[in-house]
């Protein structure tokens, strides 16, 4: 495959962007001694972040949309470059949400913009795979970023991890405005015209689904280092460990949530994946290191399989309710699942600070389950449709 490298360069940018969003969980404790805040306070960095990039994602992309490819890359880039910069530089937990929300808007005109550029370049029928790899690079930020985040945290101080990651990106607008090809920008579509989707039952069930499932996600994974180091008991040498196996439990568990909507389909693989989801949950709940890290290690590697074994079926599933306006639905999904995130985060927050930090597995819990109802009312309105329709053949 000629533009084979090209692609993985993608997934490489990808890859910081999904660290620069995901890292606050894996580095919320010190973010927090450190600017002399509240864990909750820290925690809504997250909130932020995910609001902003699902908010003005979509609009930012529409004023930009016959911008030449390439260089709306390295021109957001830049921005996230700058953003980085600044959470490394300046003081103070002010000056740091400014960055987030700068960061924000960068991280959601690279990532668009990368998928669009991967499916152009890629060759013909190869579409799809080169942009699961780009989108592979954010998985590989949670396997790779938080972990290894953590220990140049623990190392070098929080604010390092901005830093390098800045570096990274200014060698990745190098590489990019010399291996990119120039690419014309696309006809915009209006926003009330994306929205206007919304207005279908199927389609509102299907965000839904993604809205409950990755904001009960959010909730806990967003409080997961301190959970782990105040409720489950781990030591702080085992947090990085913990982290790392979560992430590598997400490759897998996505992986396997491929193979099997391909081989049992949708309703099945979702259903049962976000059962399983609730039930690892519930049972983080009852684990504790004081023993043993592994029962902990166990129910973090469940909660993570089963979490992202949702993720491309959920995508899949979005695409098959509106066949012919699937780019439009990706982009939607992408919008609410930041919003989940950043609802999830909020939520949890407010849970820390009224209940305690151990409910958040709970709260989790009941969003999956609120998750799974949407699914089954949505997979028998399916199914009522195919009746229905096997009738007026038959007739």
């Amino acid at each position: 495959m000629k533009n084979a490298w090209k692609i993985y360069l993608l997934a490489i940018v990808s890859f910081l962007v999904g660290t620069s969003e995901y890292i606050i969980s894996g580095i919320l404790d010190k973010i927090a001694d450190s600017l002399g805040i509240t864990i909750t306070a820290a925690g809504q960095l997250i909130t932020i972040f995910s609001l902003v990039y699902a908010v003005l994602t979509p609009v930012l992309m529409a004023l930009t949309a016959k911008l030449e490819r390439q260089r709306l890359l390295v021109y957001s880039l830049g921005l996230f470059v700058v953003a980085n910069l600044l959470s490394f530089a300046l003081p103070g937990y002010v000056p740091f949400v400014i960055a987030r929300i700068i960061m924000a808007m960068g991280a959601g005109m690279v990532v668009v913009t990368a998928l669009g550029i991967a499916a152009r370049i890629a060759p013909q029928g190869k579409q799809a795979s080169s942009i699961a790899t780009v989108v592979m690079g954010f998985t590989a930020s949670l396997i790779i970023g938080v972990p290894l985040g953590r220990v140049t945290a623990a190392a070098f101080g929080w604010k390092s991890v901005f830093g390098l990651i800045a570096v990274l990106g200014i060698v990745a607008m190098v590489v990019l405005y010399k291996a990119i090809p120039k690419i014309q920008g696309d006809a915009p579509v209006p926003l009330l015209q994306q929205f206007a989707l919304l207005r279908k039952p199927k389609v509102a069930l299907g965000l839904g689904i993604t809205f409950f499932w990755l904001g009960g996600y959010s909730v806990a994974y967003t409080y997961l280092s301190p959970y782990l180091l105040s409720v489950s008991g781990l030591g702080e040498q085992w947090i990085s460990a913990a982290l790392f196996a979560f992430g590598i439990a997400s490759l897998v568990g996505s992986k396997f949530g491929g193979y099997s909507t391909d081989r049992w389909g949708v309703s099945l693989t979702l259903t049962f994946g976000m059962i399983i989801h609730i039930f690892a949950l519930a049972l983080l709940s009852f684990t504790n290191a004081s023993a043993a890290a592994f029962p902990v290690f166990a129910m973090l590697i469940l909660w993570s399989l089963s979490a992202w074994s949702s993720g491309p079926t959920q995508q899949f599933n979005l695409v098959q309710l509106e066949p012919e306006s699937s780019g439009v639905m990706l982009g939607l999904n992408q919008s609410v699942m930041q919003l989940s995130m950043a609802a999830g985060a909020g939520l949890g927050g407010i849970a820390v600070n009224s209940i305690s930090l151990s409910s958040i597995t709970w709260l989790g819990a009941a969003g999956v389950a609120i998750a799974v109802g949407l699914a089954l009312v949505l997979f028998r309105i399916g199914k009522q449709e195919k009746e229905a329709g096997r009738t007026v053949v038959s007739s």
